[in-house]
């Protein structure tokens, strides 16, 4: 799908856009699909230690993961796109559609950045546990998280739900037109989070979104997570985009062509290749990724 004209005023704007319908069933059940099989696997390997009494395998993939965390949290333990590389994962970073509409914003050299997650909120009633910040994710800037030398990039979030995100099973809350203001400072505690002194003054919005929608932010769009208050799973994934050659945020993470109208042969194709380039890097857990 493109984006009209008042969409991307809009954008511009108000520092993020939420767009219904962007994939359907179709284009979201291969990685419903790859993640229940990762989540499946992960629970027969923890049945196997003892560490769980039942698999649960007749839940639903909105429920099943809910229920296994409520009997071992370690079930989550590293879940994350990076952890298991999957086909399907793979070929939703350069979906057409999901591509169609980065190109309404940053042209035809694009690239999908290194950050990209997959996120499982539980339900809050089984995270009594969890640090705060991991159900009320604290306000920041997605540009925090990136390297200085990157302040010059267009970098846009795509945060995608994969079940309905309402203000019950825990979407996002955004301030808009705050991104002009450029960035903020952060602190490392507790989550990435905007210094309390320096929080903007701005009325938050309610960023519901449907499954198979966008919620398409700016890199400065301060934005929070609320609590899920609800008995599913409130399943998402969340990309960057950039345009190709910028630098990324992350020079020592794979950045990788999804759509070029000069070099069209350049678009990363093979789920392969991709995995080798995640494999290649060194592990950087420890190594600082916040900006303050």
């Amino acid at each position: 799908m493109r984006l009209s004209l008042e969409q991307i005023i809009s954008y511009q704007t108000e520092g993020y856009l939420i767009v219904p319908d962007v994939l359907d069933g179709h284009d979201l059940q291969p990685v419903i699909d790859e993640l229940a099989r990762e989540i499946d696997g992960r629970a027969r390997r923890l049945f196997a230690e003892g560490k769980l009494k039942a698999l649960y395998e007749k839940e639903p993939f909105e429920r099943r993961y809910a229920c296994l965390y409520a009997e071992c949290p370690e079930i989550g333990k590293g879940l994350d796109i990076r952890s298991y590389l999957g086909e399907a994962m793979f070929r939703l970073l350069g979906h057409g559609k999901l591509v169609d509409v980065v190109e309404c914003l940053l042209g035809s050299e694009l690239s999908c950045n290194p950050i990209q997650h997959v996120r499982a909120k539980v339900p809050s009633k089984l995270a009594a546990d969890e640090p705060d910040y991991f159900q009320n994710v604290p306000w920041h800037q997605d540009c925090a998280v990136t390297s200085p030398d990157s302040e010059a990039s267009e970098i846009i979030t795509f945060w995608m739900p994969l079940v309905d995100a309402t203000a019950e099973t825990g979407c996002m809350e955004v301030m808009p037109r705050v991104f002009k203001q450029g960035y903020v400072n952060h602190r490392a505690e507790g989550g990435t989070t905007i210094d309390p002194d320096k929080l903007p003054e701005a009325k938050p919005v309610l960023a519901e979104c449907p499954k198979g929608g966008l919620v398409i932010m700016n890199k400065y769009t301060p934005h929070r997570g609320i609590g899920n208050r609800s008995d599913i799973v409130r399943w998402s994934v969340d990309l960057r985009y950039h345009k190709t050659g910028a630098p990324s945020g992350r020079s020592s993470q794979p950045s990788f062509p999804v759509r070029s109208a000069s070099e069209p042969e350049s678009v990363l194709r093979d789920a392969g290749e991709w995995r080798r380039l995640w494999q290649a890097v060194k592990d950087d857990q420890g190594r600082q990724l916040h900006r303050v």
